[in-house]
């Protein structure tokens, strides 16, 4: 039986995956979340229409600094050394795809 927190990880993968795939975008959760079951390196937890890999990460908290406010429709953080990584709500970034792929239908029901 798997950790409370490795379940708690499981179940957002499969809700990322179901996000995706009601707004008709391919996206396939890797067995076991190890990304070599999908031909990938092991962290990819999910390939989102056959190249994008996703990392997912559930937490008990996250950091008010890294939540965009109301104000603002992206987040942009970086660690000192690091690279800018971009924070967008997860309906915004399904709409940014659709817009960039012209996705029109990809889930077979």
């Amino acid at each position: 039986m798997p950790s409370k927190s490795k379940a708690k990880g499981n179940r957002f993968e499969r809700l990322v995956v179901d996000m995706l795939e009601d707004q008709k975008i391919k996206a396939v959760r890797a067995w076991g979340s190890n990304g070599a079951a999908l031909g990938c390196h092991e962290e990819v937890d999910v390939l989102v229409m056959d190249k994008i890999k996703v990392q997912c990460k559930c937490r008990h908290k996250l950091a008010n600094y890294i939540i965009p406010s109301e104000h603002v429709d992206i987040q942009i953080i970086k660690e000192d050394r690091g690279v800018p990584l971009v924070v967008i709500p997860m309906k915004d970034y399904i709409k940014l795809l659709r817009e960039s792929t012209n996705v029109e239908s990809t889930r077979e029901r």
